[in-house]
């Protein structure tokens, strides 16, 4: 068998186009041929046959055993990924990246052999059976190390003797040769590469080879190591100098009589201790030459020693390398005999062989035999002239010159004429030279994601301080770059602005950091660092940014070293190829490194093919610029105060990153070619219904295209704005103009326009929604000061902020108000206008709320906007196909419902309702009905219509072509402003609403369920996060008014249509249940499938997933509270069905009920305290539930046959639950209860008094602009102080003996012989239980001095000897002040130094005081004029102390919440009288301003705006105080 044939064999199954990957596969031992073994698939592994394939890849051993019990074969091993391994199994990131790589390696690699073997296994030659068996090599048994050296020989004999051994099937990388006799040249060998085969003279000039592995004889001593190489070589040498061909041989290369374990020419390298051995070994040359010793000194080079690069190691191994070069003026005429050394081991020196004449024949060297020898002289001659031919050849032979300009120009732009504004690019580079850095302008300008810097002074002196005077970036090193296993990708992305700024990331240390990250060495740093990079690497190319979205450039400005090296193999495997990798390299020797590494991994046509080598910087920077659609370093200019503009610069600019900023000359620096080329696609794009871009207003504003039409909404956005520029007296600083508008009518487009039109006047920017209010409020500020010399002469900010809910805004304008405060700017300088733009379903009653504030955007056109509507849609229909400009057309019919049918059924005929382009048109339609903004990414488009793309430049030809016609129409292609990824959805929600209406009617139940198993989009590794959370939003996502939803509805939309519109709750049911399925048994599924199934009185399935939801997440309180209301309306059910029967109502046929009320009562408890724990969140809701179930079960015990008969049955009802007594008639049937029964009255005492305090502490006042952000639409407070008056008075009147008829009768007194306990219940009942109910009767009453004055009756005449607990004490001074607001001067109000004694009975320490009497302190004992220095020393220790005590009560409560969220709730104002009739309540102030909204008040209030007015200053001079 020829050399050839033997290693292609060998080395086993090879891919014919393309980038040869490494792949291993094990296959088990049977007693069929080798040949079936290949054939087996690794998909019918056994776990034992995984676990040995494992230790292949020399996996710890305690992976491999946990795969093992989980029971991990060949089909299981085929779908695992690094969620699995990572979380179940624990593995590292490595050891998981790894496994990962491998898996897909082995399983694409065998099915590429399975594609090109022939169709049937008996076709199979004996031939080929045998070389196949040739081709592995034994692996040994489980019990053997991984790490063991394989015995070659031994394996070999064993290998027919050890049936339960396994076989190896590796193919290896081809490699080229180091560049032939090049001084100068940085090349490097990958270790496991294959060269070649060895070969013999060809055309004289290409070299022949020959391999040899010198493993053993590498580890010899000077002597015998010496005298081994050069036999080796001047063996070689004599036959090229004789036959006058070069050639080279190399050292440290398998030839093909080595191990089978190795190919033949596999890169293997050998240790060198000392490169002066092989280099003095040459000096054998006057020993074994006797004549013509100059000749062989000339064409024998020195040994070249090139370093081997181990990607599992860090080893430094070398192929050393001896050049032949017998040039024709050096051997003409001659023939060498040669001396071969011998190290003679018996004689223990070296002797010399025969003197023997060598030649090359074919790949191997061998004497001239004596037969031979006359004619081989004879044809000296014919050599000498073929060699002298052979040189003059070369000489004459010139270089071909490439087209690198339009080389690059086409890799950048992947064929286009300009570089696309949706591509990101990523750098990897080394150290600059100073003259680059002159010439960088064109990567000023790039859209760069991040830059992988290798120099460690770039921050110094390099390229990352030129970049800095011109953009700002954020410094990274790898450490700092890592994304923990609980944090999502979007997180992560958020949290670094990756998309918003530059991310530099320093590879190799960062010089002159106080964090001291040096650099290193490269094989410190492959040890130490590559497996960070290559974490971040696979983060990026994976889940970050889509394949065709980012373009990677080497950048190769000084030698290359092994961290680039892995780089590039990072990038390429995780690219899965080449087709978006660029490499520019000036340097023709820097490149020989990387190109030699690259050919390993693709042909060395496709590495010349995506590199640009010899073009100088200034030549790439003048190159780029042609295509780059806006000119390099544009300047931007803003708006000043004093009617000038100043330079904005990028670097400034950058640093604002919350804020995307229009400039006054925006856009005028893009390029006129660019403009030409693209004008018609993006006014395309927006009349399709694309988002309206600043290019559209800059283009229709220099008439390139035409206007674009200015709704109604804009005059009125405007002159709202002009009023608010105007100079009053009533002037805020922070002023707002809301646009509320229906979906696809236009509103963002108006609000735009209104920042465009104003962008030479006003400075003007849109808040990018992932910056905290903090960053943004910081960000603004610095815009208005910039380059302005005092802060009291800016001009205002226009912010435009879109689609936030109502809480941000406020936060953000209250943090504007507090920086403009800090900033002492006067108070009727208007600073900031806040431009909301949001969604809603009924925008015309949201502009009637504040008709000076808002404005609505509708469908709906005006007489005078349908006249424009009309003459645009004629110029653009003759300029595009009607259909091509769809949602304008829609718009112009004011998406008018019989229109819209008409329409759809037009663009649906002829549809193949089978096709997959069908499929998901209505998978988008369905998302874009339910889902709000939702969108499909193209990435998975492109996977579900399983389309390859080959060429990245025809991507978007190609997924056009896949789509069909009505597809092309429907879908409207986004590009996220942002990520720059692309994605579509339908043109409009109206009409995707339609789409499903028509194709499937009202049954999208099973549409529902078919996108949701789905396994192609599910699975997609790209975008995976956000398509996921669209779907799971399709399910549990509620609407709310409160975020521009049509209606408050209990489920998701979807869940309410399948409910409501196809025959019940069953298939919704089902649906939810295959989400929790699907979401990996998400507890928040199994949350709303619970209160799905107790809204249909399914109460035991119920039961069942509201305690698997609880169980996944024991300390959920909105879970909590969804099993307490499961057993809640269980106990209503119950109960409802005891009241309706014809059964009298008694203990045994009450104890389930009651058993499902206390079940209730616990889970809210618990509820309870989750609220508590939880720092992040305010919920009270368990509290107000288990009060309500309370009052419930105090309705059913009262309703017991015995304890409903009139006030004695009532009386015992009572004792029951107070005292230890308990009636003969319940003491079996709940004899599980009593217990938790008799503490039933004082668990919503204590609820009570909670929610009094937090109402006491917080605002609860709602305002009509917020009177719909509710929590829970099924059981909604909406005024919980009314409330807690109305339940305090039920639990007296529960536990009083006295009735409320006779409390309130006219005339009527209370008895005097009743007991503390009786007088209390009374308090309670008449609304004096706690300080809210009593602070109430100052707003709710008309007779409240009568109840109040009835209620102080009730309390002892004497309260202080009386020793009164604490609480009493507080609702006893309260409503001392309370009827003293109502009835100045009243003749039952105390007087104020008794209300003052009775504060010294509060305790000591006032940790145990409570918040209430906290509070009484600070009223009662604030330092007045009339006071002496002594009497108001002591009252500034009161007051300091209770004042810090109840900030500690107020810092618990507020816990870490948004500021808007903590809102003080605010009783008294505090006056300049004296005694108690310095206290003003807050309701005068509120009468005042009960034109204002709540936000408005609040500023009016802390900017001491309000207290100018006349009806408060007539009154007194105030201050305010609030608890």
């Amino acid at each position: 068998m020829d050399v050839r044939h033997r290693r292609l064999l060998q080395r086993g199954l090879k891919q014919q186009n393309g980038p040869t990957l490494s792949f291993t596969s094990i296959y088990p031992r049977r007693k069929d041929t080798m040949a079936d073994n290949l054939m087996q698939s690794p998909e019918n592994w056994t776990e034992s046959q995984v676990s040995t394939w494992l230790r292949t890849l020399r996996v710890k051993e305690q992976y491999i055993k946990k795969l093992f019990e989980e029971e991990v074969n060949g089909l299981v091993l085929l779908t695992l990924d690094e969620d699995f391994l990572m979380t179940k199994i624990g593995m590292k990131f490595g050891p998981t990246h790894m496994i990962i790589q491998k898996r897909n390696e082995l399983f694409n690699s065998k099915q590429n052999s399975q594609q090109n073997a022939k169709p049937t296994r008996s076709k199979k030659t004996k031939l080929q059976q045998k070389n196949n068996s040739k081709s592995l090599h034994c692996l040994a048994s489980s019990e053997v190390p991984s790490g063991q050296v394989h015995a070659r020989d031994k394996c070999a004999s064993e290998e027919s003797q050890t049936p339960q051994k396994h076989c190896i099937l590796t193919s290896k990388e081809d490699c080229k040769p180091r560049p032939f006799d090049q001084e100068g040249i940085d090349f490097i060998y990958v270790k496991h590469r294959v060269l070649q085969p060895e070969s013999g003279a060809f055309d004289l000039i290409s070299p022949c080879h020959e391999f040899k592995s010198f493993a053993i004889a590498a580890e010899l001593d000077r002597t015998r190591l010496q005298a081994k190489f050069a036999k080796e070589v001047l063996k070689f040498a004599t036959g090229c100098m004789n036959i006058r061909s070069n050639g080279t041989i190399h050292f440290g290369v398998m030839d093909s009589k080595e191990d089978t374990g190795y190919v033949h020419g596999e890169v293997v390298g050998i240790p060198i201790k000392d490169k002066d051995i092989y280099v003095d070994a040459l000096d054998y040359i006057e020993k074994c030459f006797s004549t013509d010793k100059e000749h062989a000194r000339h064409c024998v080079r020195p040994p070249r020693f090139i370093e081997v690069m181990d990607r599992e190691s860090t080893a430094k191994n070398y192929v050393v390398e001896v050049d032949i070069v017998p040039s024709v003026n050096i051997v003409k005429g001659k023939v060498y005999a040669v001396l071969l050394p011998n190290f003679n081991e018996a004689a223990n020196k070296v002797q010399y062989e025969k003197k023997a004449i060598l030649r090359r024949v074919g790949s191997k060297t061998e004497p001239v035999s004596d037969s031979d020898l006359s004619d081989f002289f004879q044809r000296v001659k014919e050599r000498d002239a073929q060699r002298e031919e052979a040189e003059k050849t070369q000489v004459l032979s010139t270089p071909f010159c490439q087209d690198l300009g339009r080389k690059l120009t086409m890799l950048i732009t992947s064929g286009k004429k300009f570089i696309e504004n949706d591509k990101w690019f990523i750098f990897i580079t080394n150290k600059f030279k100073p003259d680059d850095l002159s010439n960088i302008e064109w990567l000023l300008n790039m859209k760069i994601f991040s830059v992988f810097d290798f120099d460690p002074d770039s921050k110094i002196s390099g390229l990352c301080s030129k970049y800095l005077e011109h953009h700002a970036a954020n410094m990274h090193s790898l450490q700092s770059y890592s994304k923990s296993s609980d944090t999502s990708v979007k997180e992560f992305t958020e949290k670094l602005h990756l998309f918003e700024q530059t991310s530099w990331l320093f590879c190799n240390g960062r010089s002159g950091f106080k964090a001291n990250e040096t650099p290193c060495d490269e094989m410190t740093w492959i040890k130490t660092r590559m497996t960070l990079l290559m974490v971040y690497v696979s983060l990026i190319c994976k889940h970050i940014l889509p394949k065709g979205s980012l373009q990677v450039i080497f950048l190769l400005t000084s030698p290359v070293e092994k961290p680039l090296l892995h780089t590039f193999y990072g990038f390429f495997t995780d690219m899965q190829g080449h087709t978006d990798i660029i490499c520019i390299c000036e340097s023709e020797t820097n490149f020989q490194r990387w190109q030699s590494f690259a050919e390993g991994l693709c042909e060395t046509e496709t590495v010349n093919n995506f590199s640009v080598v010899g073009m100088k910087m200034s030549h790439i920077n003048a190159t780029m610029q042609m295509i780059q659609p806006v000119k390099a370093c544009a300047k931007k200019h803003l708006p000043v105060f004093v009617k000038g503009t100043c330079l904005l610069e990028t670097n400034k600019e950058e640093h604002m990153a919350s804020l995307e900023i229009l400039t006054v000359n925006h856009c005028d620096d893009t390029s006129k070619d660019f403009i030409n080329e693209e004008k018609a696609n993006i006014e395309h794009q927006f009349y399709r219904g694309g988002r309206v871009t600043w290019m559209n207003f800059w283009l229709a504003e220099h008439k390139y295209v035409g206007e674009v039409i200015e709704r109604d909404a804009y005059q009125d956005v405007s002159k709202l704005l002009m009023d608010d520029l105007k100079c009053n007296v009533d002037q805020t600083p922070v002023t707002s103009i809301n646009i509320y508008h229906h979906p696809g009518s236009g509103g963002s487009t108006v609000a735009r326009q209104v920042l465009w039109q104003n962008r030479k006047e006003l400075r003007c920017a849109v808040v990018r929604p992932s910056y905290s209010v903090t960053d943004v409020t910081q960000h603004a500020v610095g815009l208005r000061e910039y380059e302005e010399k005092d802060p009291q002469r800016c001009l205002p900010v226009l912010l435009l902020i879109e689609d936030s809910d109502k809480d941000y805004l406020d936060d953000l304008r209250n943090e504007l108000q507090v920086a403009i405060s800090s900033r002492r700017i006067q108070h009727e300088t208007l600073c900031f206008i806040l431009l909301s733009c949001r969604r809603s379903h009924d925008p015309e009653s949201r502009c009637k709320e504040s008709a000076l504030q808002n404005v609505s955007v509708t469908h709906k056109l005006s007489p005078e906007e349908k006249k424009k509507f009309a003459g645009k849609r004629q110029l653009l229909e003759k300029q595009y196909e009607h259909q091509f400009v769809s949602t304008f057309v829609l718009m112009s019919e004011e998406f008018d419902e019989g229109y819209l049918q008409m329409f759809v059924t037009h663009l649906l005929q002829g549809i193949d309702l089978q096709s997959t382009a069908t499929l998901l048109i209505q998978y988008v339609a369905l998302l874009n009905t339910y889902v709000d903004n939702s969108f499909i990414s193209q990435s998975h488009c492109e996977a579900l219509l399983t389309l390859q793309v080959h060429m990245e430049r025809f991507r978007q030809q190609e997924f056009a072509r896949s789509l069909c016609e009505q597809a092309k129409l429907v879908f409207l292609h986004l590009r996220d402003d942002k990520t720059n990824i692309k994605s579509i959805r339908i043109i409009h929600p109206l009409v995707a609403k339609e789409i499903l209406q028509q194709l499937l009617g009202s049954q999208h139940s099973s549409l529902a369920k078919k996108l949701l198993c789905d396994d192609v989009l599910f699975e997609h590794r790209f975008g995976k996060e956000e398509y996921r959370s669209f779907l799971r939003a399709l399910f549990i996502r509620r609407s709310r008014i409160s975020r521009g939803d049509e209606c408050d509805t209990l489920f998701s939309p979807l869940i309410e249509h399948v409910r409501e519109k196809e025959g019940g709750p069953d298939k919704a049911i089902e649906l939810l249940k295959e989400a929790f399925e699907r979401f990996h048994k998400d507890p928040f599924v199994a949350q709303q499938l619970a209160r799905l199934l107790y809204t249909y009185e399914k109460f035991e399935e119920a039961t069942y997933w509201a305690e698997t939801a609880a169980k996944q997440l024991p300390n959920n309180l909105y879970i909590l509270d969804t099993k307490g209301q499961v057993y809640r309306r269980w106990f209503q059910f119950k109960w409802k069905a005891i009241e309706n029967g014809c059964a009298p109502i008694t203990a045994q046929n009450t104890a389930d009920a009651v058993e499902t009320a206390l079940n209730a009562l616990q889970c809210f408890q618990e509820c309870e305290r989750a609220a508590d724990a939880d720092m992040e969140n305010v919920n009270s809701s368990g509290y107000f539930s288990e009060v309500e179930v309370g009052f419930s079960l105090l309705k059913l015990i009262f309703s017991l046959q015995e304890f409903a008969k009139g006030a004695k049955g009532r009386s015992t009802c009572r004792e029951y639950l107070l005292t230890d007594y308990i009636p003969e008639h319940v003491l079996d049937a709940w004899e599980p209860f009593h217990g938790r029964l008799k503490k039933l009255h004082q668990t919503l005492i204590d609820s009570l008094e909670w929610i009094s305090e937090d109402l006491s502490f917080f605002q609860t006042d709602i305002g009509e602009d917020e009177k719909k952000i509710l929590e829970s639409p099924e059981d909604k407070i909406s005024h919980p102080l009314k409330w807690l008056t109305n339940r305090s008075s039920d639990y007296g009147k529960y536990f009083s003996e006295v009735s409320s008829a006779e409390i309130h009768q006219p005339g009527q007194s209370i008895s005097t012989n009743l007991t503390p306990l009786q007088k209390r219940m009374i308090i309670y009942q008449l609304g004096g239980g706690n300080i809210t109910s009593i602070l109430s009767k100052l707003t709710e009453q008309r007779d409240a001095v009568h109840i109040l004055e009835t209620i102080v009756s009730l309390y002892p005449s004497s309260p202080r000897k009386a020793k009164l607990n604490q609480r009493d004490i507080v609702n006893y001074i309260v409503t001392h002040i309370t009827l003293n607001c109502l009835s100045p001067q009243g003749s039952k109000v105390a007087p104020f130094k008794d209300l003052q004694a009775l504060c010294h009975q509060f305790p000591g320490d006032k940790k145990k005081c409570l918040p209430g009497a906290l509070f009484l302190l600070t009223l009662l004992f604030w330092p007045e004029e009339k006071d002496t220095d002594h009497e108001r020393e002591n009252k500034y220790e009161i007051v300091q102390s209770a004042v810090e005590h109840m900030e500690k009560c107020y810092c618990t409560k507020r816990k870490d919440i948004p500021q808007r969220k903590r809102r003080l709730y605010t009783h008294f104002l505090l006056g300049h009288g004296n005694g108690l009739d310095k206290f003003v309540h807050k309701r005068k102030f509120y009468s005042v301003t009960k034109v204002f909204s709540v936000s408005e008040k609040r500023l009016k209030w802390f900017s001491g705006e309000a207290w100018e007015k006349p009806e408060i200053a007539a009154e007194k001079e105030i201050q305010h105080m609030a608890s």
